[in-house]
């Protein structure tokens, strides 16, 4: 891990404040006495008072607070908590998530605004057998480029245009090895179980100019003569324009020795490289060669970088619930789970193999951390926002209120259960600090 760990903890400062803000100004709105702002959590280090409210900064660089009078009692006094109605305690309560919600919108179209967007292409991944993607000649590596004479740029695309033409012909226009490939497909209306109506696997990737960034010794890589610079043309008879034709052209050849065409210097060459027969998940080193991708993106036209930006976050939203769903499944490891010191280690890891500028990646990072943040603030646990949630929710169905002390007694055992998994997962990101096992892999 490098100094660049260190960036991790203005991002940290900036989504803490955020989120705190959230509530501060909720409360402002409806009324609510705030106590103290705190950054961190008890003990306090430091702390100013500015009329009622204390402003503090706190030992343990975790979290943050907003403490209001009524949070876990019963004062019935002015301005308390408790005297508001539930929809109030609610938005009191939810108001740091959308903060960062919101943060992460300000960022994501700001994104757009300054670097445009990228152009996805789609691919054919995998096709099963006596599918009607099998009886109308697909093969893994065709790009789609028209699908019932429109043009596809996202899988969302792709599956919407699919659905509509169930039970019908669907004509194709796919792209394999530069030259164009007119199909005709019927998708199914009732695929077999894991599926889909056209029977295959899809990617997708944006454009990118697809260079080598590592060479390991003694490697297929090293042996076929690749230097890191090389830009990477094509793989066999696969031009390669992105990251996915790049993986689906090492999969298409796996086990035999490929001509691979490179760039280097000005100067276009061919070279040999063995394959090797296993080719492991996208953006790991296979033959001992790490590629490196410089993504080409268009202008957004202002009236739509509003929009995008919000299309983007929601699109980065979805993906993180998609994730979290496979957590819960059992599908995915909880080895990536990370606390301050691993964000600090994944910070420096993406900022070593990242072709953008550091400020976007950084604020890349920011939005999904927020979004993170926001999210994992909603769980109905005790302490977060999502427990508190619970408990007005209950509250409703109920029709009267939990003693607040009772409510404040689960809280704060919630409270002690998360600072010991935090701590846990502490030694855990140490541990992997010193065995200097990789987040990223």
């Amino acid at each position: 891990m490098t100094a660049t760990a260190l960036y991790i903890i203005p991002i940290l400062a900036i989504l803490i404040l955020a989120h705190e803000l959230g509530h501060f100004l909720a409360a402002r709105l409806f009324g609510i006495r705030v106590l103290e702002f705190g950054i961190g959590l008890p003990p306090r280090i430091i702390g100013i008072k500015r009329g009622d409210v204390l402003y503090s900064i706190n030992l343990i660089p975790i979290g943050g607070f907003v403490r209001v009078v009524g949070e876990d009692s019963r004062s019935l006094e002015p301005g308390s908590l408790q005297t508001k109605s539930r929809l109030q305690r609610a938005a009191f309560f939810a108001a740091g998530a959308f903060m960062n919600l919101l943060l992460a919108i300000v960022l994501m179209t700001a994104l757009v605004s300054a670097q445009g967007e990228p152009e996805l292409r789609v691919y054919v991944a995998e096709v099963a057998p006596d599918s009607p993607a099998a009886q109308a000649g697909w093969q893994p590596g065709d790009r789609f480029i028209e699908v019932a004479s429109r043009p596809v740029e996202s899988v969302e695309q792709l599956l919407e245009i699919t659905d509509q033409h169930a039970g019908r012909p669907m004509p194709v226009t796919l792209l394999r090895a530069g030259q164009t490939v007119e199909t005709v497909v019927v998708p199914r209306r009732d695929p077999p179980p894991g599926q889909g109506r056209t029977g295959i696997r899809v990617t997708e990737a944006a454009r990118a100019r697809i260079s080598v960034a590592e060479v390991e010794a003694l490697s297929p890589a090293q042996a076929a003569g690749l230097e890191p610079g090389d830009e990477l043309r094509r793989v066999g008879d696969y031009q390669i324009e992105d990251a996915a034709i790049y993986w689906l052209a090492l999969e298409h050849y796996a086990g035999t020795t490929v001509p691979v065409t490179i760039v280097r210097d000005g100067q276009e060459m061919t070279v040999e490289m063995a394959v090797p027969v296993e080719v492991p998940a996208e953006s790991q080193i296979h033959a001992g060669l790490l590629i490196r991708q410089d993504i080409f993106s268009r202008p957004v036209p202002w009236w739509e970088v509003p929009l995008r930006g919000v299309e983007q976050t929601f699109a980065t939203l979805l993906m993180m619930f998609q994730a979290l769903g496979m957590l819960l499944r059992g599908e995915a490891s909880l080895s990536g789970i990370a606390g301050p010191i691993g964000m600090g280690q994944l910070t420096s890891e993406i900022l070593a193999i990242s072709p953008e500028p550091i400020w976007i990646t950084l604020v890349n990072l920011t939005v999904l951390l927020s979004l993170n943040l926001a999210v994992l603030n909603l769980i109905p646990f005790p302490a977060l926002d999502g427990g508190r949630l619970l408990f007005v929710l209950i509250e409703a169905i109920r029709g009267r209120r939990i003693a607040p002390e009772k409510e404040g007694l689960v809280h704060l055992i919630g409270f002690v259960l998360l600072l010991t998994f935090m701590f846990v997962i502490a030694f855990v990101d140490i541990g992997r600090l010193i065995s200097g096992e990789p987040l990223i892999r």
